[in-house]
């Protein structure tokens, strides 16, 4: 086998159901000089078993077993513990890598001398056929990947901020050697800050505006993004909103500021104010009213383009 060059970390919990899925998009990965920390978070189903089953038949598969549930960002940490490749990037069990997506990803950052690379994904929606179906790139997932771009920064491209998941990327080992990154236990929406945390202290970064991952929307609605409406999540989701910005404005980064603060009061308001509306909870609505009171401020009276414009004028009135 060739030295592996990347570690990738997939972490999961009770995704017996699509964790096969993942694994394939490994093993079939035009780029095979990876090696891949498989981390089960104490499941209830069969993906232990699943993860046991790759490794005993690719020894570039390595498991590890929690004991106890301890939740995505600790099984991430476990897995970051165990990376001895100069790159490590990250699927979720539940999602997919497209063909090209480590060749593209690692091949970019080799060749630049970045710390980072990351590259577009889009949502795979479940049809009525229990068959799941990839979409199209999203307006601000483009704006933070396209057009491809070696050895910037956030002053140069403040818009890449926008790109907030884990899985997206492929870093440097050193960078979060060198910063002592981990992603916080606990949280929900774990990326957000982490994310920010390393666009403000890598040296340089590359986007590229291939499709690398195919993020599943669960046809069961198990995901946590799909639990929003519930005020624990909500909160967590807002602090990890309002996290990635006070990262940016501690670091000096004003323009990405401005940019997070526009996509979240375009993209990330109006669904939750969606769910306000008819909401049970009179905390829900004031806590959101809130948030978006505080993020309206920064906004400097520029207003989103509709419908998001009237969501957010009603939730600054709650």
């Amino acid at each position: 086998m060739q030295s592996p060059v990347v570690t990738v970390i997939v972490p999961g919990y009770d995704v017996g159901l699509y964790a096969a899925e993942a694994l394939d998009s490994l093993r079939t990965q035009t780029r095979g000089d990876w090696v891949a920390v498989l981390v089960d978070d104490a499941s209830n189903d069969e993906t232990g078993a699943l993860f046991d089953a790759a490794a005993a038949a690719d020894d570039r598969f390595q498991v590890v077993h929690h004991r106890e549930r301890s939740g995505l960002s600790a099984a991430r940490n476990t897995g970051l513990d165990l990376v001895r490749t100069p790159f490590v990037g990250f699927l979720d069990a539940d999602d997919r890598y497209t063909p090209r997506a480590l060749e593209r990803l690692v091949g970019t950052v080799v060749g630049s001398g970045s710390d980072i690379a990351l590259g577009a994904y889009v949502r795979l929606r479940p049809e009525g056929d229990g068959h799941y179906v990839p979409g199209s790139v999203q307006p601000w997932v483009a704006a933070a990947t396209d057009p491809a771009r070696t050895g910037t920064t956030l002053d140069a491209h403040p818009e890449a901020s926008g790109n907030i998941v884990a899985w997206s990327k492929v870093s440097r080992t050193e960078l979060w050697q060198r910063t002592g990154l981990r992603f916080p236990v606990g949280k929900a929406y774990e990326d957000q800050i982490v994310a920010q945390q390393l666009y403000t202290r890598a040296r340089a970064f590359d986007v590229i505006p291939d499709v690398v991952v195919e993020w599943r929307e669960r046809a069961d609605g198990s995901s946590i993004t799909q639990h929003k409406g519930e005020l624990p999540v909500m909160r967590d989701y807002l602090e990890a909103l309002a996290g990635g910005i006070e990262v940016l404005d501690a670091a000096g980064q004003t323009r990405a500021a401005a940019a997070r603060v526009r996509l979240i009061l375009a993209m990330d308001l109006p669904p939750l104010v969606d769910l306000a509306r008819d909401h049970t909870d009179p905390a829900y609505r004031r806590e959101l009213g809130a948030f978006t009171r505080t993020l309206w401020a920064r906004a400097g009276g520029v207003e989103p383009a509709e419908p998001a414009a009237t969501a957010i004028a009603a939730a600054r009135l709650w």
